[in-house]
């Protein structure tokens, strides 16, 4: 038996050799005695901007509807990525419960006036706690060291450095600190400058991150302890202000802000998408020639414009009646096939039509808040060849579009599909 791993949208090399790295590591845990190989194209069928991006506009705001409302964990990360700070910035401006002074808050509670609590003379707890952050090594080490190995393996360890200068030098961070004057006090703001660095590191490797929420929520775990302070508690007033107005917003601004990062510069991930829709059939002859260079059964397992060019090149050799030899099951993730099928965008199906026969299994993979994933069991109902499986990152869009790598029930449920493809 042999995997076949074929990349998405915007991958180059780099990227590409990091994935596949860890992609091979997880299928041959659990299938050792299988060969895992990858199709890279990126390169050679990739998109480039010829004219240096000089098509793109302003990047203004698109007018449209809002998009669907998103879970609270998922709506706070949104805000912390668009803005890290964010939290920090509550309880600098708000400081926390007061003792019976102070202004108003918008909940009714009375806000204290920490600086007059302070006792002459003694350094306020949470001054402490950003004295701490400020001697953070800005490169732990790899190895020895969890979180060194923790920001290696998610792809954060580059980024992280400038977020953590960032963090410590805010003058948010210097307020906040100031008003903590108490352990308590200090123990959130610990917790708020932990994901306020989680946050920077997050936003800056954007899609290149390969972190999931569990992942992510040990970092912010990792660096509150070392703040002095205990994650497993959020803080009560950064946290519950940041959750209202987290509800109360959409991710059209964080969207709109994207497209640069999908037009231009080094990962064009909507021009790979527009470009196989112009020349598609050179990379489906690409990824033929390499499935059946290798004899035996194989599993195609596809990210995202992957997933689509495998759906096309299969629908077309078994429309014609040249099945493409030794595939035998399907794997999509984060793709958006069967959309483009609704559309009438896939080369190898008229829109409404249905798979034909010599199509393999098809295990189709997806997350709720990747806006590049899709359902396809729906657009070919009653297929039974078709399965659609969904994944949680606990990461908001677009880091869950890369998340897919990391989750082990990825990997259990492509097991599965094996097993019940029978393929040995």
């Amino acid at each position: 038996m042999r995997f076949l791993f074929v990349h998405g949208t915007g991958v180059r090399r780099e990227r590409h050799d990091r994935l596949f790295a860890l992609v091979r590591e997880r299928l041959t845990a659990r299938f050792p005695d299988a060969a895992v190989d990858s199709c890279y194209w990126g390169d050679r069928f990739g998109a480039t901007l010829g004219a240096g991006g000089r098509s793109v506009p302003g990047l203004k705001p698109a007018a449209g509807s809002a998009p669907d409302p998103v879970d609270a964990e998922t709506a706070e990360w949104t805000l912390l990525l668009a803005d890290p700070l964010c939290e920090v910035r509550v309880l600098a401006e708000a400081g926390w419960p007061g003792r019976g002074g102070g202004p108003e808050g918008e909940d009714g509670s009375a806000f204290a006036d920490d600086d007059a609590f302070a006792m002459p003379g003694v350094q306020p707890a949470g001054v402490r706690v950003l004295a701490l952050l400020a001697g953070l090594p800005p490169a732990p080490p790899h190895t020895g060291d969890e979180l060194g190995a923790l920001l290696h393996g998610t792809g954060l360890a580059a980024d992280f450095p400038a977020a953590l200068d960032t963090a410590a030098r805010s003058p948010e961070a210097a307020r906040a600190a100031e008003r903590a004057t108490t352990e308590p006090q200090a123990r959130e703001l610990a917790t708020a400058l932990a994901r306020a660095v989680t946050a920077g590191a997050l936003a800056a490797a954007g899609a290149e991150a390969d972190c999931t929420g569990a992942e992510r929520d040990r970092l912010v775990e990792l660096l509150t302890t070392r703040l002095g302070g205990d994650a497993r508690v959020p803080g009560a007033r950064a946290a519950a202000v940041l959750g209202r107005l987290a509800m109360r917003v959409t991710t059209q601004p964080l969207l709109n802000a994207w497209r640069g990062s999908l037009t231009v510069g080094a990962t064009p991930a909507l021009g790979d998408i527009l470009r196989y829709q112009a020349r598609g059939h050179d990379l489906r002859a690409f990824l033929h020639a390499r499935i059946t260079a290798a004899p035996g059964p194989t599993v195609l397992i596809g990210h995202s414009l992957g997933g689509i060019a495998l759906v096309d090149l299969l629908a077309l050799a078994a429309a014609r009646g040249e099945a493409v030899p030794g595939a035998e099951l399907l794997v999509t993730v984060g793709s958006q096939a069967a959309f483009l099928h609704e559309l009438g965008a896939l080369a190898a199906l008229e829109p409404g039509g249905k798979l034909p026969y010599g199509f393999p299994r098809w295990l189709n993979v997806y997350d709720r808040q990747d806006v590049l994933s899709y359902l396809a069991g729906p657009v070919f109902p009653g297929d039974p060849r078709i399965t659609d499986h969904e994944i949680g990152s606990r990461q908001p869009f677009p880091a869950c579009h890369s998340a897919y790598w990391k989750q082990e029930s990825l990997y259990e449920r492509i097991e599965q599909a094996v097993a019940e493809a029978e393929i040995g």
